[in-house]
């Protein structure tokens, strides 16, 4: 399992990055992006071990979830625990979760950059401020930005994006799929993903270079 999940960091890190993923025996620059990527994949895991220990009654509650995905370390949060149904303001007595979420960002990860993702289920809003779900899903990844930088994230590290419901987990034909997919999830990325930079040309390498 180990393995395959770094298998698909490393995937990953090269697709969003435009590169072609081909990995050469003995090339030595190839070696150390994975030596690299192994470090990181025992970063992110360290970080999710100090997360299930202070989130254990919200995630024993099943108001958070965590995952090792493809994109990184992904901090879930149901819609409903964070915000009233409609709304974007942080519900005051989830602040206390969100207070131990940024203290892991900034103690156990304090160089990866962090991606605030909005979804929504399928369902029209209605009796709402809000032209659609897109609208709201964006609004409410900024409002945990936002939390997150008042508490000493920094601003440099975090961005926020909003899917509405193109980006289901579940089937929006029942109630718990529906709750599912009105979420807001936090994403550790992994280092390399801003580190390494597409080339236009191959490159060259001696034959010292190549043992």
């Amino acid at each position: 399992m180990k393995n395959k999940i770094l298998l698909l960091l490393v995937v990953s890190v090269f697709i969003l990055n435009g590169c072609a993923v081909v990995f050469q025996k003995g090339r030595r620059s190839d070696v150390e992006k994975i030596e690299t990527l192994k470090e990181e994949l025992e970063s992110l895991k360290h970080a999710r071990k100090v997360l299930e220990r202070r989130l254990a009654t919200e995630l024993k509650n099943q108001d958070v979830r965590l995952e090792m995905a493809e994109k990184g370390l992904v901090i879930t949060f149901v819609a409903e625990v964070l915000f009233d149904s409609g709304k974007v303001d942080i519900k005051k007595d989830s602040e206390a979760m969100l207070d131990k979420v940024a203290r892991i960002l900034k103690e156990e990860v304090p160089d990866n950059e962090i991606g605030i993702e909005g979804h929504t289920d399928n369902v029209p809003i209605k009796r709402s401020g809000w032209d659609s779900n897109w609208e709201l899903s964006a609004q409410r990844a900024l409002s945990v930005l936002y939390y997150l930088e008042k508490q000493g994230v920094s601003p440099r590290r975090l961005s926020a994006r909003g899917y509405g419901p193109y980006k289901p987990v579940a089937s929006n034909d029942t109630k718990k799929g529906r709750q599912l997919n009105r979420r807001v999830e936090v994403v550790v990325l992994p280092k390399a993903m801003t580190k390494i930079e597409p080339k236009d040309t191959e490159e060259v390498y001696s034959e010292e270079e190549l043992k």
